[in-house]
């Protein structure tokens, strides 16, 4: 797969152990071949628990190959902050919230966007994974 044209994703969380944590299990996950650029935005200005737009925009910036960026978020203010974001079109093109959950819908993201799957369809994947049954 070639890394142009792949969709990025970028997990926001209150903290910046979690969102890395995702980010390395959803890219081990996914292994196996070309693995789609992920970047984790966690924790708040000061480096606590939180959530701070500057780490948002900087991970969409670098994970940004120009087929746009799906952003998940785990909860409150991340949801907030990426909203605002994108309603300030401060994001870059492409990029959308999903309505997923955090860690079973960044491992889905992963998967559909490292092959090749375009924004939307990416995006779907990990709302779907809101069906996933443990029992």
């Amino acid at each position: 797969m070639n890394a142009v044209g792949v969709v990025g994703i970028v997990l926001v969380s209150h903290s910046a152990q979690v969102a890395e944590s995702v980010a390395g299990l959803a890219r081990g996950l996914a292994a196996g071949g070309a693995v789609a650029p992920v970047a984790a935005a966690g924790g708040g200005p000061d480096g606590g628990l939180g959530t701070n737009a500057e780490l948002v925009l900087a991970a969409a910036a670098s994970v940004d190959r120009g087929a746009g960026v799906v952003l998940l978020a785990d909860l409150g203010s991340s949801v907030l902050t990426v909203k605002a974001l994108l309603a300030d079109e401060e994001l870059p093109s492409g990029s959308r919230l999903a309505d997923a959950p955090f860690l079973e819908g960044a491992v889905a993201a992963v998967v559909a966007a490292s092959t090749g799957a375009p924004a939307d369809a990416v995006a779907a994947a990990a709302t779907e994974a809101y069906g996933y049954r443990k029992t």
